[in-house]
């Protein structure tokens, strides 16, 4: 025993002592993580948990340790001369298939990479504390991360394998295995690819997770696996639990006289719905009828989920938990069960249902002089899909031909007034799929915007502005805020529009870029250049880029993109739960007799929250499902040349947009003629020995190599000269 340590074994240290020798100890012990029980067992002194953890925390404060979640505390690596020390920084976790990561950063530009030995079982998405160094001699960050701060989710998508003891489950895209009980299992057999939840993290990278089945999908390689997997891997649940559907299979589908009395009647109002082909949950519709007085009055009218969804119920809930629906390409995940979705809330021809409505009227200059808001019941008259409301457009004959010439001169009022008034025109393009029986997609193909896309897009804008607005100013006027869920847009990074507009400079597109009111002109102007000259039309998602991410919150900022002070989202209640609580909140707040009704903000503002992570959720889910059925539609092309277009640029390569089908691959720059200098912000490189500059945008010819649906990746090879 050394001499020190005879000298404190079995004293209680001063806060001073103990905290030296704690410093001691982990300096002998450079790679351990520690507790308090530990340090104490180790240094045999008789200081309680309490008093080491503060002494733990202290080394903390001064730089010395590291806490690494879970009261486990490390040495800080003083890097000294081997490089410089950027301290913690928070982010979210992309996992590689090595098991290395990289930590997109809230606060720094670079991504952070972390080797696997240093993930400290984070998994992908996962938020994350991460310290951060840059090695010396190098320009790239490294990181190890120290605290996993907020699990993306338990549940994973993996294979199962049988051992005499135990289970594994080899999750799908990663090095990690999860340890089953035997009994756990679910009855899934060797190979099957099933759901695990994980329900015990280990600390020690040579100790794997423990967890239990929750499902059973089947033997792996359907294209039906995959799409559920897609979705389990966000977030999502497959099904609704059983007191879920008890409670919306027990609900009327009578319409009692008793509440048909307290609403507006406008069923002898003609009203039409127009939406995709394959809809099947109709969130809205339109009413058109000329007044006495020669004015012109229109409605829009929308399912009132909260008549049958009642606040904090288990069906409530449930819709709160899932947020939104989701829409991959061969299926929809609905936000409400089937009996609510496509039968009670749904709009359906020739139907009496219950609305929330926004009426405004029209003088004969298409200008709104009143607008009304309330509860009502409806009738629709005739549902339309998109096709067939712009086939009556085009030729002026059919149902409602007179009404849909109106509406539509009435919405191209409506859309010329948002842009002269500051919104961008951004129109992202839509890839859509046809598939066969089997789901496999036979063609890819870019969807049209018509002017019946856009009609009903102008009016429930429409609607969603004026119901903000009515809040608004509700709370102006009685003096106080009448907290909402709005839907905001913040202004673009200045940083990087200016990036931006020094690279459009270089293709020849001048922005003026001084003020957001320029921004936004500069671009609307780069839009209608890209519909005369295609190589701009990459420069688009570029400015989007620029821009910050739409997001529910209670903090009314305005909706840049739109150009609206005050925006939110009203009109699709049946797949947004934003919707829901907007109509809750607005239904308290009209007629009133007093002060306003006020939610508590704090608890709002936890919700929008909690549905913006939802509705990115659930966007990631779809751009995975329409990636893996542009891979699997690709698997037939392998060999063939195709022309596309420079999409992105990474350090270790290019990846190219394939005209028409809009199928997107990469080209290694390991497998090109020559080494390229990439320019900063990556919008191009350059040859070394060529001075070729090839631009973001640029067309070049590709031959496909691969299509692997494992990885969801088209591997191309680039047919130089």
């Amino acid at each position: 025993m050394s001499k020190r340590k005879a000298k404190v074994k079995g004293k209680k240290l001063t806060s001073a002592q103990l905290i030296g020798e704690v410093l001691r100890l982990f300096k002998r012990h450079p790679k351990k993580r520690l507790n308090a029980k530990q340090v104490i067992r180790k240094l045999k002194i008789a200081n309680n948990k309490d008093s080491v953890e503060y002494a733990m925390e202290k080394l903390v404060e001064d730089n010395q340790l590291i806490n690494m979640g879970e009261l486990k505390f490390k040495l800080k690596v003083q890097t000294g001369g081997k490089g410089s020390d950027l301290g913690i920084h928070e982010g979210r976790v992309d996992m590689t298939r090595t098991g290395s990561a990289y930590v997109i950063l809230d606060d720094m530009e670079d991504d952070v990479h972390v080797a696997a030995k240093f993930t400290n079982t984070a998994m992908n998405r996962d938020r994350v504390k991460v310290r951060v160094w840059l090695p010396r001699g190098r320009r790239k960050p490294e990181g190890e991360i120290v605290e996993v701060v907020e699990r993306s989710t338990e549940h994973f998508i993996g294979t199962i394998w049988y051992y005499p003891k135990y289970a594994l489950v080899a999750l799908d895209g990663l090095t990690t295995e999860v340890q089953v009980d035997l009994e756990a299992t679910k009855g899934a057999e060797e190979e099957d690819k099933v759901v695990v939840q994980i329900t015990k993290w280990k600390s020690s990278r040579f100790r794997k997770p423990e967890g239990k089945i929750t499902a059973v999908l089947g033997k792996a390689g359907t294209s039906d696996i995959e799409m559920k997997s897609i979705l389990i891997k966000n977030g999502f649940k497959l099904d609704f639990p059983e007191a879920v559907l008890a409670e919306s299979e027990a609900i009327s589908e009578a319409l009692p006289l008793e509440e048909i009395k307290k609403r507006r009647d406008m069923r002898e109002v003609p009203t039409f719905t127009i939406d995709p082909d394959d809809a099947k949950d109709f969130d809205d519709a339109l009413s058109f009828q000329y007044l006495d007085n020669g004015n012109l009055e229109i409605g829009v009218h929308i399912a009132d989920v909260t008549h049958y969804v009642k606040e904090g119920t288990p069906l409530d809930k449930e819709a709160f938990d899932r947020s939104t629906s989701v829409y991959l390409v061969d299926r929809v995940l609905p936000m409400l069960p089937e009996k609510l979705s496509n039968r009670l809330c749904s709009l359906r021809p020739n139907e009496d249902k219950f609305t929330f409505s926004a009426v405004f009227t029209f003088d004969k200059d298409d200008k709104i002089i009143d607008r009304w808001f309330g509860k009502t019941v409806t009738h629709s008259n005739r549902r339309f899909t998109y096709n067939q409301a712009q086939e009556v457009l085009d030729s002026g004959k059919g149902d409602f031909a007179d009404e849909l010439k109106v509406v539509n001169r009435i919405a191209l009022k409506l859309r010329n007034k948002r842009f002269k008034e500051g919104a961008i025109n951004f129109e992202t393009e839509e890839v859509k799929f046809r598939l066969d029986e089997n789901g496999v997609p036979v063609s890819v193909f870019v969807k049209e915007r018509k002017a019946a896309h856009m009609l009903i897009e102008d009016f429930m804008l429409l609607a969603n502005r004026e119901v903000a607005t009515y809040i608004s100013r509700l709370g102006q006027k009685y003096e106080g805020e009448v907290p909402y869920v709005y839907r905001i847009h913040d202004q673009p990074d200045p940083e990087k529009v200016a990036e931006f507009a020094r690279f459009a400079r270089e293709m020849g597109i001048e922005l003026k870029i001084g003020s957001s009111e320029e921004i936004a002109r500069s671009y609307n102007q780069l839009v209608r250049k890209a519909l005369t000259d295609p190589k701009l039309k990459l420069l688009e998602p570029l400015a989007i880029r620029t821009m910050a991410k739409a997001a529910y919150s209670s903090d009314n900022i305005g909706h840049y993109g739109l150009g609206f002070d005050n925006y939110s989202h009203f009109t699709s209640p049946i797949r947004r739960y934003s919707d829901v609580l907007a109509h809750r909140i607005l239904e308290k707040n009209l007629a009133l007799k007093g002060q306003p009704h006020r939610v508590k903000k704090s608890y709002l503002e936890e919700q929008c929250i909690y549905i913006s992570k939802q509705e990115r959720r659930a966007t990631d889910s779809e751009r995975e499902s329409v990636k893996y059925k542009q891979v699997e539609f690709m698997q037939n092309h392998v060999g063939e040349l195709f022309k596309g277009q420079i999409s992105g640029i990474l350090d270790r390569g290019i990846f190219v947009e394939l005209n028409g089908n809009r199928c997107e691959g990469f080209i290694p720059f390991e497998t090109v003629s020559e080494p390229f200098e990439i320019a900063p912000g990556r919008l191009k490189v350059t040859g070394k020995y060529s001075g070729d500059v090839y631009r973001i945008g640029d067309e070049i010819t590709v031959k496909i190599i691969n299509a692997d649906l494992a990885r969801r990746r088209i591997e191309m090879a680039w047919m130089q000269g």
